[in-house]
């Protein structure tokens, strides 16, 4: 297919977040737009809706097969930015951004899908479609085989009457799913964990649970400074901002995270609660001024999709020192065997300790 083998040479090689370039397309990527093409051109020529697109490719790819309009969900703000960055590069259009509940519609003929890990994420994006595709749409979910499992099959199961499997290609798998049935929307998981009612929309960090790295951190929320702007960075659920609007009552606290997910779950979290909390989607701190911010509170992740990654957490310990004014903290909890410390000094301050355990440690880094 020359017209899909110019768009792929063409995309921009993107930045991950340690800033080395990445290509912007996977064999997976490849492999679902050559099946798609090959097995369901019928259905590609229509009204295509793609869910978790990683950078763009299989948006920009369904323009350039033809797709007569391509509407598109992705949850983190990184993967938009990556797909708005790509379609500019080379000028591919006919493509639309939605939100999870609206991205398919009754005359959506082809849906193609990135697997997540995640079983209540692909619970809810299985829901979303069945509940408004027509009866003749065809969904195409793609993976990495070392991440699929059986599970999913069943998943999907659950909202359409055929499943089918075809061979794997390139170390990577597609799962056709046919024929939808009538099922209710995935609802938010509810539990009340140290005291907060947690709130979780499917497929967000921990679900309505709290890690043991958020527990490590809240132990040491006796000791916080004062402060009237107060930011829970990589918010997750909202457990954390939680906490700090209880103990800080007169501070302005935020809640934000790459995911749409997390950000609303932080949302429902603080209402919940009863608490005021301002619940963003943001690619760490960048709708923030510098010097604004009194403490940052931070439960860094540690996986880039698939791939185990200190990079993110670097990225983020750069962002809160610009946002946080001279002499305010950085609190941070992380995995013990990385060795933060030298890094925080470097970035942020002088750092000191304040709880370790074999796991996990937690440091506080007071910006110079």
């Amino acid at each position: 297919m020359p017209q899909l083998d110019a768009l792929l040479d063409a995309l921009s090689r993107t930045p991950d977040v340690g800033g080395a370039e990445l290509r912007a397309w996977d064999a997976a990527d490849r492999y679902l737009l050559d099946y798609a093409a090959a097995e369901f051109p019928d259905a590609l020529a229509g009204e295509v809706a793609v869910i978790d697109d990683t950078h763009g490719a299989l948006t920009l790819g369904a323009a350039a097969l033809g797709a007569a309009s391509v509407r598109v969900h992705q949850d983190p703000i990184v993967s938009e930015r990556a797909l708005a960055a790509n379609a500019e590069a080379t000028g591919v259009g006919g493509w639309s951004s939605h939100p999870l509940a609206s991205v398919v519609t009754g005359t959506t003929s082809l849906v193609l899908v990135r697997m997540p890990r995640s079983l209540a994420r692909l619970d809810a994006v299985t829901r979303v479609i069945a509940r408004a595709a027509g009866p003749s749409v065809v969904v195409l979910a793609v993976g990495r085989v070392k991440h699929m499992t059986p599970t999913q099959n069943g998943v999907l199961g659950a909202g359409f009457a055929r499943i089918d499997v075809a061979h794997a290609r390139a170390k990577s798998r597609i799962v056709v799913a046919r024929e939808p049935v009538a099922v209710p929307l995935a609802e938010p998981e509810r539990a009340v964990m140290g005291g907060v009612t947690v709130v979780a929309v499917p497929g967000v960090f921990a679900g309505a649970t709290l890690d043991i790295g958020t527990r490590a951190l809240l132990a040491t929320f006796d000791s916080l400074p004062a402060g009237s702007r107060v930011v829970d960075l990589a918010c997750g659920t909202g457990v954390v901002a939680v906490e700090l609007a209880r103990r800080m009552p007169a501070a302005r606290v935020l809640a934000c995270d790459v995911s749409a997910v997390a950000a609303e779950s932080a949302r429902l979290t603080a209402t919940a609660n009863g608490v005021s909390v301002e619940a963003r989607q943001d690619d760490g701190l960048s709708a923030e001024p510098d010097a604004s911010a009194d403490l940052v509170v931070l439960n860094p992740p540690l996986h880039a999709g698939a791939a185990v990654t200190t990079a993110i957490a670097l990225r983020l310990f750069a962002d809160a020192a610009r946002v946080l004014r001279p002499g305010g903290e950085l609190r941070v909890v992380w995995n013990s065997h990385l060795g933060y410390r030298a890094a925080l000094e470097r970035i942020v301050g002088p750092t000191r300790q304040l709880a370790r355990t074999p796991k996990f440690t937690v440091t506080a880094s007071v910006r110079r």
